[in-house]
C-alpha cells in the first residue's frame, strides 16, 4: 500500500524541523534580508546622487551615468556578480593573506561582494526611478519660488525633495521587491543566503519540493510585509502633502 502525500509530506516536515533545516533556512532568510536591505541603501544613494544629476544635465557627467545604467539593464544580474566576484576575489585573498587574513575571502568576502553587486544593479534602477521623480515635478512649482527669490538650496528643499519621495516611493517599491529577488543569484558565490540554504537542504535531504516550497513561502512574507511597508509611506507622504 502506498503512503498517502500528505504523510510523506508531514513526514519530510518533521525530519526537516529535527534536523535543524528549519533554523538553516530562517538563517538564510536574514542573511537575504541583511543583503537586500543594505544594497537598497547603497542603491538608494547611488541612484539620488545619479538620478538628479541627470536630471539637471551636467555634462560629462550625465555621458558617463548613462553609460553605467545602459550596461546595468543591458547585461544579465548574474553575469554581473560572476564579473565582480571572480574577477576580484584572487586580488582580494592575496591581499589578506599579504596581512594576514588568510580566510577573509572565504568569510566575509561573499557577503561583501554580494552587497556591491546587488547595489549597483539596484543603484541603476533607482537612478532612472528618481530621474523619471524629478522630471515628474511641474516646472511652473520651481519657476514661482524662484521668481520670489527663494534659495536654490531651499527650493530643492522644501519644493523639489518633498514631490521627488512622493512620486519615486512606488518606483523604489519595485526596485526593493526586484532587488529581494536578486539576492537569490548571490547564492553563486556561495553566500549562506534563503535560496542557498533551501538548495543545499534538498540536496542533502532529497526532498526538494518541500524546501523550496518552504523558500517560496519565505520570498513571498518578505514580499508582503514590505510592501505594507512601502504603501504605510506613500500613504503618509500622500497626506503631508495634502496638508
Amino acid at each position: 500500500m502506498q503512503t498517502p502525500k500528505a504523510d510523506v509530506m508531514e513526514i519530510g516536515l518533521v525530519q526537516i524541523w529535527q534536523d535543524g533545516w528549519f533554523r538553516a533556512i530562517m538563517l538564510g532568510a536574514v542573511t537575504t534580508i541583511a543583503v537586500g536591505a543594505l544594497s537598497m541603501i547603497a542603491g538608494a544613494i547611488i541612484g539620488t546622487a545619479c538620478g538628479i544629476v541627470k536630471w539637471a544635465r551636467v555634462f560629462p557627467l550625465t555621458l558617463l551615468i548613462d553609460v553605467y545604467t545602459s550596461i546595468v539593464r543591458g547585461v544579465p544580474e548574474l553575469l554581473i556578480i560572476y564579473l565582480l566576484f571572480f574577477s576580484s576575489v584572487e586580488f582580494v585573498t592575496e591581499i589578506a593573506i599579504a596581512f594576514g587574513y588568510a580566510g577573509v575571502a572565504d568569510s566575509g568576502y561573499a557577503f561583501i561582494i554580494a552587497v556591491i553587486a546587488i547595489a549597483t544593479i539596484s543603484g541603476a534602477y533607482s537612478t532612472e526611478v528618481v530621474r523619471g521623480a524629478l522630471a515628474s515635478i511641474p516646472a511652473g512649482h520651481i519657476e514661482a519660488a524662484r521668481a520670489l527669490g527663494i534659495s536654490g538650496t531651499r527650493i530643492f528643499r522644501r519644493i523639489i525633495l518633498p514631490q521627488m519621495l512622493r512620486i519615486a516611493v512606488p518606483g523604489m517599491n519595485n526596485v526593493w521587491q526586484t532587488t529581494i529577488k536578486d539576492t537569490a543569484l548571490v547564492s553563486v558565490v556561495g553566500l549562506q543566503e534563503l535560496m542557498r540554504a533551501a538548495f543545499v537542504g534538498a540536496g542533502s535531504t532529497r526532498q526538494p519540493l518541500i524546501f523550496f516550497l518552504i523558500a517560496a513561502v519565505v520570498y513571498m512574507l518578505i514580499t508582503l510585509v514590505s510592501q505594507t511597508g512601502f504603501d504605510a509611506v506613500e500613504r503618509a507622504l500622500r497626506l503631508r502633502s495634502r496638508k
